[in-house]
């Protein structure tokens, strides 16, 4: 009969809390599952329970057991064959086979030796396993204490099998559960068990906590850059400052060095990011080649807030050529801003300076030192009608264009009155728009004057209608029907006199319709005598899920001075009777199709179109075709078709693929192909590249185009590297054309 005999002794190790779950590791199996560890039911801090088939007294302090003996603290549990306990110097010897488990490790041992009093327990001739995180191995010594686990002779691989991949073999191992890494001496890295490194020292994560080191390299060859190696240092300074330091070499361009910093304070965080290439092996007419990237938000209390983004490159085509994390390679501009807003309880107050670098061979834009702007965030009320006020005081520079100075302040009072019913809403909206203007530069000869003054009213009335019906096209379905008007009236007045500071068109699409401005600012504000009409029709399923909606409208002039041929930035991008759609059909879980078009129905031609089909699967599956149209980009017809795909070969394999032609010219503008292997304990991605080439400093035609091909691999040993998964889809997100996952209502 099982005997027990329990007696209060020291605490033997303390251990961090642990889940009450079964922790699963991914890819591995049941091999690598392991149940969360529990100390027994009615044990207090320090008491020792120990059961055995046989107890014999040694004496009054001490105790042999033998047969079946189990030693449970608040901290661990012990399985033997025979255990030795001497109270009063508290010290604990037990012979094997022997299981030991503790909060973070289950061994396997032939002979286990404690020190009770110290909290220090040493088994021989190890076998251990990890538990709150993948690792295993053996060792000759195996020491376990408050900081964590000491081997002697060991092993560490996270792979699960008794044959792993890879493995380290040093005289020493330190797995730390406070500083959540390990650390070697002496280590010798095996893989396929062929040696294949050796290290005096190497350190390495055990959980998800920040330390110095080595990141996972990147190796790739291109047409472009060669030879490329990519060898992240992660630096972690501190606990709210960090910084990553990249050497990247270029065989056929140099070495360049990326750094990044990011910072935490108590009103801010932010990021600084420095490239330099001191020398371009390809380009020697070219002197360093830098790029600066600054990002900051702070909070001042309550209501203040202040934002900085600047990105400046030392060269027009640096992201086309070198490319960065902090600009795509499509950028034409970069933005570069800083802003302080104040946000009281009627006032919004924001005061921002702001500018542009322009790439390529174009002007450059204005800056704007500085732009006050305020608006009015709580209305007054007189009766139902609402009364504010929004206006701005701006300067801008810019040293090349004829109007190198100029001073903006810009008025605009409104009262507006609305009514809101379930099935039916009505807004009325009039407006003051006074611009003062004071224009500075060599204006002789040009239409621009050095004193304007514009004031121009603005009517809208907008109103739409909500029906609402069951439906037998879906189960349980219901159908909306939503019709919307308005009128829109502003009168004509000739502004060719005024610069052009930070206006531009706006997009047209069915959205864009309802505006009550065709223009982003107000150095031009266009006439209008018009009507818009519309509608949008949707139909949801029985769970409230929206399963299609179309949505269709039109202007139509009712003079035509008025029309935007008639006025504008550039007529040629003006379009009368201009007509919008756009749909969205999700008949299935699975699958989703949107489309949209613009048509200029005075000129009978497209304007622009874009339809896209998209099947998305468990397990990274997805399958994406496109269509773009554009009649004018830069005086360029624009139409493409790509295709995305992604598919897993099987639970660990996954195959991504992306195709881009350029159906204008008939010949291909971007392909990409990866293939990624992904198990518990290692991981790779083989990749290969060809795109079109891009020089912002030629006009370069289609048929003179180049093109660049690589081909890139990465590859991590999972327990000596990065923690995070790979994800196929992210691989689908590297081109100029990059991968966007559909947008569902649902989720």
């Amino acid at each position: 009969m099982s005997k027990t005999w329990g007696i209060m002794m020291l605490s033997v190790l303390s251990a961090p809390s642990l889940a009450e779950t079964e922790l699963t590791h991914n890819f591995c199996g049941n091999s690598m599952q392991t149940s969360a560890w529990q100390p027994l039911i009615g044990l207090d801090l320090g008491m020792v329970d120990i059961r055995s088939d046989d107890i014999e007294l040694l004496g009054t302090q001490s105790a042999e057991f033998t047969g079946d003996v189990d030693i449970n603290t608040l901290n661990m549990s012990l399985s033997a064959q025979s255990a030795l306990i001497d109270k009063q110097r508290g010290l604990l010897n037990a012979t094997g086979p022997i299981i030991y488990r503790d909060a973070i490790s289950e061994v396997n041992s032939a002979g286990l030796n404690a020190d009770l009093n110290n909290s220090e327990i040493s088994l021989l001739g190890a076998d251990y396993k990890l538990t709150e995180q993948q690792g295993h191995g053996g060792a000759e010594k195996l020491t376990i204490n408050q900081s964590g686990l000491n081997l002697l002779n060991a092993s560490f691989t996270t792979c699960p099998n008794d044959t792993p991949l890879w493995a380290i073999q040093a005289e020493e191992i330190l797995l730390s559960s406070e500083s959540g890494w390990g650390e070697t001496h002496d280590m010798v890295l095996r893989i396929m068990d062929t040696p294949v490194l050796y290290l005096p020292y190497f350190t390495f994560p055990i959980d998800d906590r920040r330390k110095s080191g080595l990141l996972t390299p990147n190796i790739s060859s291109s047409d472009r850059y060669g030879v490329e190696t990519i060898t992240p240092y992660y630096w972690n300074i501190a606990p709210n400052f960090d910084a990553t330091i990249t050497p990247r070499y270029m065989s056929k361009k140099g070495v360049q060095l990326i750094n990044e910093f990011r910072y935490l304070t108590e009103n801010s965080n932010g990021l600084l990011g420095l490239e330099f290439l001191q020398k371009d092996d390809s380009e020697p007419q070219l002197k360093e080649r830098f790029l600066f990237h600054w990002q900051q938000q702070s909070y001042f209390g309550d209501k203040w807030r202040a934002n900085i983004d600047i990105t400046n490159v030392s060269d027009d085509n640096y992201l086309t050529d070198l490319g960065s994390d902090y600009a795509t390679r499509t950028d034409t501009q970069l933005y570069r801003t800083g802003s302080l807003s104040y946000l009281g309880e009627r006032w919004r107050t924001d005061i921002k300076v702001q500018n542009f670098e322009v790439l390529g061979n174009h002007s450059d834009s204005y800056a704007a030192w500085p732009q006050i702007g305020f608006s009015q965030t709580e209305p007054y009320k007189l009766s139902s009608v609402e009364f504010t006020l929004d206006g701005e005081i701006s300067h801008f520079t810019n040293s090349d264009a004829v109007i190198d100075k100029a001073t903006r302040l810009h008025l605009e009072p409104k009262a507006s009155y609305g009514y809101q019913e379930y099935a039916w809403s009505f807004l009325s909206e009039f407006s003051l728009l006074h611009t003062n203007y004071k224009q500075e530069g060599d204006l002789a000869g040009s239409d621009y004057a050095d004193s304007v003054s514009r004031t121009l009213p603005k009517v809208r009335l907008y109103s739409q209608l909500n029906f609402e019906r069951d439906t037998s096209l879906v189960k349980n379905g219901i159908q909306t029907l939503e019709p919307q008007m308005q009128y829109l009236y502003t009168p004509d007045k000739d502004q060719s006199d005024i610069g052009l500071y930070d206006t531009t068109k706006l997009q047209d699409d069915f959205f864009g319709l309802f505006r009550d401005k065709r223009f982003s600012s107000v150095d031009r504000i266009a006439s209008a005598n018009q009507f818009t009409l519309g509608a949008t029709t949707r139909l949801f399923s029985e769970s409230n899920e929206e399963l299609f909606n179309f949505s269709a409208g039109q202007i139509f002039y009712l003079n035509d001075s008025a029309k935007p041929s008639a006025q504008g930035i550039n007529p040629n991008t003006n379009y009368n009777a201009l007509f919008a759609a756009q749909t969205m059909v999700h008949w299935h879980r699975r699958w989703y199709l949107s489309g949209g078009v613009q048509y200029d129905a005075d000129g009978k031609q497209i304007i622009q179109s874009n339809v896209t089909l998209d099947y998305k699967g468990d397990n990274n599956q997805l399958v994406q075709l496109n269509h773009r149209y554009a009649n004018d980009v830069s005086g360029n017809t624009i139409e493409q078709v790509g295709l995305f795909t992604s598919f897993p070969i099987s639970e660990q394999w996954q195959f991504v693929n992306s195709y881009h032609r350029d159906l204008d010219t008939g010949r291909s503008i971007e392909i990409f192909s990866g293939l990624q292997y992904e198990s518990c304990c290692w991981a790779f991605q083989l990749t290969a590249r060809r795109q079109i080439e891009t020089d912002l400093n030629q006009s370069i035609g289609q048929e003179q185009a180049t093109f660049d091909s690589s081909i890139g691999f990465n590859i991590v040993l999972k327990g000596l590297g990065s923690k995070s998964r790979y994800d196929a889809q992210k691989l689908l997100q590297q081109g100029i054309f990059g991968y966007r996952r559909p947008y569902f209502l649902n989720n």
